[in-house]
């Protein structure tokens, strides 16, 4: 039998940058659908961008799934498909912003098939859109999580300064 094909969408939001922030995401499969989000109260955009991915990916429950994920970010599509993070691997992520989240995306993203499409943002695609005003909203959450590892690099940064 073999795993149904998987189409995610996903975005990420944050007001201010940093500030509060959220990703949003539509799991598509067949007829059935699923949409998530989260938000955090001091991030960053491309954190939340990434993180969405991640979640998406962590939420599948078959291994070897045949996924498409749209994402309107650059930052993540082209880290994959120009391979720009075969590179950050070789120099164990050295000067790379947000390495806890690649290193995640990485061991997530070797279980299944996946293939990453640039979609333009604020545009036509209605999922696309979807997300964006699943991660607005959840930015403005009352009680968002913490983005631990951002926050704490935050904080480590404005001791050298």
């Amino acid at each position: 039998m073999t795993n149904p094909k998987i189409e995610i969408y996903t975005d990420g939001a944050a007001r201010g940058n940093p500030g509060p922030g959220g990703y949003g995401i539509v799991l598509i499969s067949g007829k059935h659908r699923k949409e998530l989000s989260e938000g955090y109260r001091k991030t960053t955009n491309n954190r939340m961008e990434l993180l969405a991915v991640i979640v998406a990916l962590e939420t599948l429950k078959n291994k070897d799934s045949d996924v498409t994920i749209y994402t309107d970010s650059k930052y993540v599509s082209d880290a994959i498909n120009q391979d720009w993070i075969s590179g950050w691997i070789k120099k164990n992520f050295k000067k790379v912003k947000n390495p806890d989240l690649w290193k995640r995306l990485i061991k997530i993203y070797k279980l299944h098939n996946v293939k990453f499409v640039w979609v333009k943002g604020h545009s036509n695609n209605i999922e696309n859109n979807r997300c964006d005003y699943l991660a607005v909203e959840a930015s403005k959450k009352t009680y968002p999580l913490i983005d631990k590892y951002y926050e704490a690099t935050c904080q480590e940064e404005s001791k050298l300064l």
